[in-house]
């Protein structure tokens, strides 16, 4: 989920082929605003530092590294879930790391106040679908929560298609999540597959919502505003939970704020000089099957052979898509 941000330096300008894979909301606030062109001498020297990250390092290595650290983060969010509760969790992770971002882009606030409401609703977009993802993921593997989530931007990608071959990305989608949810689906929680369904759906309300907001909010200043303004919301359900948080726990609440979002953005932004729309796109279809890694790796989560193979769906559904635009 989520824009384009081309650096003014870059070789080639990298657009978006699909809404889809512009990532950032949902659960990876990374290029939402991260696709809009910068302008000015200061937006364009923070992507262009922003960007030299990669150094030598293949795009696509980036690219996977961003996605792993990801859900790296999304794993250590689990650890958090019992301690202080999912609310003040999403709360943790938005307001770090829209902090690290800020520190990044250093956004100017003295805006009209119509981009103001666009951003007060960007940052309700964006804590509504965390607060989902993670409520989901508090019920269901990451693996099954991610590859369901992922329906939504799959589903804007496809909306406007004319084409009848692009219902079979539709459908192969659609028997995924069907497999999840069904009666071959391990008992997995229905509720927990509904929320991942839930921040679906506002991941894809969100893509609309991004690119109007990257338009008006240069580099990665809106999505850093906007993540401060969604952990702002999140304070009310999570102050309790913030309230028992442990001593040793601030070093645990960093890495989930520079694992879900300082890192993966800035990975990303380099991968985005040299990799075509294409590629991206194929590269980003592989977040759910890397997520099923993940949850099986990091969190010892078990693995189905129908949770395989409905990942697999989604995926090939995702890349299918992509290498039909």
């Amino acid at each position: 989920m989520i824009r384009a941000m081309a650096a003014a330096d870059t070789p080639r300008t990298w657009r978006s082929p699909r809404v889809s894979i512009e990532r950032f909301g949902g659960l990876r606030p990374a290029l939402a605003t991260a696709h809009s062109q910068p302008s000015g001498s200061a937006a364009q020297s923070t992507v262009a530092r922003v960007a030299r990250l990669g150094g030598g390092v293949p795009a696509p290595l980036l690219m996977v590294a961003a996605m792993l650290s990801f859900q790296l983060g999304a794993a250590v969010a689990t650890g958090l879930f019992d301690r202080v509760g999912v609310p003040a969790t999403a709360c943790f992770r938005l307001g770090v790391g829209g902090v690290l971002l800020l520190a990044i882009s250093r956004p100017n606030l003295r805006r009209p106040a119509s981009e103001l409401v666009w951003l007060a609703v960007f940052g309700a977009e964006l804590a509504v679908m965390n607060l989902a993802f993670y409520e989901a993921l508090n019920r269901i593997p990451l693996g099954v929560a991610v590859t369901v989530e992922f329906l939504g931007p799959l589903s804007v990608s496809l909306v406007h298609s004319r084409r009848l071959r692009d219902v079979l990305w539709v459908i192969l989608a659609g028997i995924g999540i069907a497999i999840f949810a069904g009666p071959t689906s391990q008992g997995l929680d229905a509720a927990g597959i509904g929320l991942a369904l839930l921040a679906g759906a506002g991941w894809a309300a969100y893509i609309f919502t991004a690119q109007r907001v990257g338009r008006e909010w240069k580099g990665s200043q809106g999505l850093a505003c906007g993540m401060v303004v969604s952990a702002i919301l999140l304070i009310p359900f999570g102050a309790g939970g913030a309230g028992s948080v442990a001593a040793g726990s601030g070093l645990e609440i960093v890495a989930l704020g520079v694992l879900s979002t300082a890192l993966p953005f800035s990975l990303e932004m380099a991968a985005l000089r040299s990799l075509t729309a294409r590629a991206y796109g194929v590269l980003a279809s592989l977040e759910p099957a890397i997520a099923t890694v993940v949850g099986v790796v990091a969190l010892g989560q078990s693995l189905h052979a129908t949770d395989v193979l409905a990942t697999l769906l989604v995926v090939t559904a995702s890349v299918g898509a992509t290498f039909d635009t």
